[in-house]
């Protein structure tokens, strides 16, 4: 039996001389694993690796067994075509970002509805901002994929965080005018800039936050410190770095 879902390409892996194994976020079915056989092979309907690059939004007719760890696509279909996010250095470099963020967070296979609505606007929204916009686009991402995932650090938009002592404790996921007893935490102006970020609703509102590559920087490392404290076996980002050097 096949099931018609939309996908959001995580990674893609090489497997054999024309296959591919690839993880999709999907609609229906959360994380999965698909074996594309013959997915670099230019003698059946041309080369499809590239529908398979992450980030892709996909229109999927998938074969689904719950007791299998793999499964098999039967037919896919772009879903959105980009006219940037895969051929812009910097913004491919931020969709790469993003879905290695997603791909650590994805624990389990089930569907998580709400979360795959918000990773397919982004996606799409970024594909459309400005420079301006795409600066912060990863900020503001790893932000807002807190909520989904039980740990969002709380924020009262009505409240004026603009003070020079104050924290954010990793630990509790608030803000705090007291110097936390651990080294979790962060003060000062990246306090007041995540307060800032916070704020933002949509990602049109990211140009109205001013900051610099330093900044972002350590605010992208810092928020890595945070996902770790809570995500079990997060590891390190492999993009990060490279996000760096493309931001710079």
């Amino acid at each position: 039996m096949t099931h018609k879902t939309k996908g959001i390409v995580l990674r893609s892996i090489r497997y054999g001389e024309t296959s591919l194994v690839v993880t999709v976020f999907t609609a229906l079915f959360g994380i999965q694993v698909y074996l594309v056989n013959g997915a670099r092979s230019a003698k059946k309907t041309g080369n499809k690796s590239a529908m398979f690059q992450p980030g892709a939004l996909l229109e999927l007719d998938v074969y689904h067994q719950e007791q299998k760890s793999m499964q098999r696509i039967k037919e896919c279909n772009w879903m959105y075509l980009y006219e940037n996010n895969l051929s812009q250095v910097i913004k491919n470099g931020i969709v790469l970002y993003m879905m290695e963020l997603l791909y650590k967070t994805l624990k389990q296979p089930e569907e998580h509805g709400d979360l795959f609505d918000f990773c397919e606007d982004a996606l799409v929204q970024l594909d459309k901002a400005n420079s301006s916009i795409a600066a912060n686009f990863a900020l503001f991402f790893t932000l807002q994929l807190t909520h989904f995932f039980g740990f969002k650090i709380h924020h009262d938009p009505r409240v004026s965080y603009d003070s020079a002592e104050l924290y954010i404790d990793f630990y509790e996921g608030k803000f705090v005018t007291e110097q936390p007893l651990h080294h979790h935490y962060i003060e000062g102006n990246l306090a007041i800039q995540t307060a800032e970020l916070l704020k933002v609703m949509h990602p049109d509102e990211l140009n109205q936050v001013k900051l610099n590559h330093q900044t972002r920087k350590e605010l992208l490392l810092k928020y890595q410190e945070y996902y770790r404290l809570h995500i079990p076996d997060f590891g390190q980002m492999k993009t990060l770095q490279v996000l760096h050097e493309l931001l710079s």
